[in-house]
């Protein structure tokens, strides 16, 4: 990893990308480096449907939503928008997330650091293979970090659904009252 000068990271807000925030933020303290979270977002039904009924109005709703997801993320992960004493410059790109990312990463210097999505053969067939991609077609080195141990543990069966939708249902009731 020795003389990366900008770190791309694909974030998402899932564990796994938080995972990649975290790891990158090691990465760039070592290499005194840029961070570059980038955030990919498409709109629901795709350019496609984008196309077929334009809202300029919906657009901007939407990259305001990935925006907030991307802040959360930083906040999640690093408990702000750069970790300490570290500069970083967070982007939201429209467009498919391994693309968006590959495109980002193309200067020299450049390192691109993915979250490497669940384990298992389910995930493997049903995931949609940015990690892969970016491995496939990215023109720098590339880091696939593996998912956390908690959110490997909390992926199986009746438990696993209800620990990942827990916060969902706090956020619900803390809104209701």
């Amino acid at each position: 990893m020795h003389g990366a000068r900008r770190i791309i990271i694909g974030t998402s807000g899932s564990p796994g990308s938080l995972q990649a925030l975290r790891y990158a933020a090691g990465i760039a303290r070592e290499n005194d480096a840029t961070l570059v979270p980038v955030l990919a977002w498409m709109p629901p039904g795709g350019d496609f449907a984008d196309r077929s009924h334009p809202s300029g109005y919906l657009r901007q709703v939407w990259r305001d939503a990935a925006w907030l997801r991307l802040w959360t993320a930083l906040e999640l992960a690093w408990g702000g928008i750069a970790p300490a004493g570290r500069p970083a410059e967070p982007r939201v790109l429209r467009g498919e997330p391994g693309e968006v990312l590959v495109a980002a990463a193309c200067g020299p210097g450049d390192l691109l650091v993915v979250g490497a999505g669940r384990r298992g053969a389910v995930r493997h067939v049903v995931s949609s293979g940015v990690s892969r991609y970016c491995l496939a077609h990215a023109a720098c080195p590339v880091v696939a970090v593996p998912p956390p141990d908690l959110d490997h543990a909390a992926g199986r069966g009746l438990r696993g659904w209800a620990f990942r939708h827990r916060a969902a249902g706090i956020r619900a009731l803390t809104v209701s009252r």
